[in-house]
């Protein structure tokens, strides 16, 4: 009798123990990132390559709008090539950062190949990072792109300063600050034509 008593007392504890800590391949899967703390409930459809390079060029044409020497106005073509890059580094890499670099050289009338330089180097750190990134929610994220937009920054002012430049005080870096920021916007909204309603047919394994 005592035997058959723990013998059952010995399930009920790995019963217990499983149903606490096993884990459970048919919970949701964070695929693109969500609230602090929290997986999404959705799986992304394929990214179109035509809506990557429509955002790209969309982001390209915001960077182009005449803010002068506005400060705080983040670079939204870099946050752009810094999402692409981690969410898909196949089709967007370091030629298009690259290339993308030379037209903002060519439209600010900065020494050429300065944003080439800042905006390849992003690039080389998001792809390099994309999966630690992509196991993070969205606001988790702003710590690893933070950095990435601050190196940018800074490639820049090394090349102004190595020609000649001023430097522009602190308030340089807050361009990269309010990026950050933005990141987590940004992202939902290139997300957004991913995104595919969680299915509520539970007899289907995705």
């Amino acid at each position: 009798m005592s035997a058959r008593s723990n013998t059952r007392s010995s399930a009920g504890l790995r019963g217990w123990l499983g149903g606490r800590f096993a884990l459970r391949p048919t919970d949701p899967i964070e695929v693109a990132g969500g609230r602090l703390g929290y997986r999404p409930q959705y799986l992304l459809r394929p990214a179109s390559p035509a809506f990557i390079w429509l955002s790209l060029f969309g982001a390209l044409l915001v960077n182009l709008l005449p803010w002068g020497r506005t400060l705080l106005v983040p670079d939204v073509l870099a946050i752009a090539l810094v999402f692409w890059n981690i969410h898909q580094p196949r089709r967007v890499g370091i030629g298009a950062a690259f290339a993308f670099g030379l037209m903002m050289d060519v439209h600010e009338g900065a020494l050429f190949g300065e944003h080439a330089l800042a905006y390849t180097l992003i690039s080389y750190g998001a792809i390099t990072l994309h999966r630690r990134i992509l196991w993070f929610p969205l606001v988790a994220q702003v710590l690893y792109v933070l950095p990435l937009l601050v190196i940018a920054q800074v490639a820049s002012l090394g090349i102004r300063t190595w020609v000649g430049g001023t430097w522009p005080g602190w308030m340089y870096f807050g361009e990269s600050a309010v990026g950050a920021l933005l990141w987590p916007l940004i992202s939902w909204l290139l997300l957004a034509p991913q995104r595919r309603p969680m299915d509520r047919d539970e007899t289907r394994p995705l």
